[in-house]
Order: structure tokens, then sequence, then C-alpha cells
């Protein structure tokens, strides 16, 4: 029964991940496109916890843990990028 339930969220999860892409191809606007970003990101780590439950081991986790570090600084850079057109600000008042 426990198996069957992860195997639907698992299918759930990628259907989101599908809805997703599409909202990265025809985002109207660039932090559409970001937060579709970010949702892939935390879909993406929900099917992996999923997957490490239905195998019965915690070798993802570090995985896990990994690309929820990359997803969060992807989508801050972005965010960043988008709102002052640079990530990295230097300052020459030297």
């Amino acid at each position: 029964m426990v198996n069957t339930l992860m195997l639907i969220a698992l299918i759930l999860f990628s259907f989101t991940i599908v809805i997703a892409v599409y909202r990265i191809i025809r985002g109207p606007s660039k932090p559409d496109r970001v937060i579709a970003l970010d949702m892939i990101g935390v879909n993406l780590l929900a099917s992996i916890a999923v997957v490490s439950c239905l195998l019965e081991t915690k070798a993802f986790m570090e995985v896990i843990l990994i690309l929820g570090i990359l997803s969060f600084i992807g989508t801050i850079a972005f965010s960043k990028y988008i709102e002052r057109g640079v990530i990295v600000e230097r300052r020459h008042n030297r």
C-alpha cells in the first residue's frame, strides 16, 4: 500500500516537473521562468527522497542536500541577475 502511494507521488512529481518545463519554455517573463526553475529543483528533491524511500536506502541523502543547496544558490543568483543585471557587484571606489 505504501509503495503504491509512493509510486503515485513519484508520478505526480514527474508531472509537475513537466508542467514547470512548459512554464520555462512559454513563461511570459523572466521571474516566471526563475520560479519554474525553483519548482523543478524542489520537485526533483522530493522525487529523489521518494526513490530513496522506495529503495529503502539512505544513499541519496547527500545528493538531496547538495542539490538543495545548489538549487537555492541558483535561485538567488537568477533573482539578483533579474533585479540588477549583474550577479557579482564590483566597487571601484579606490
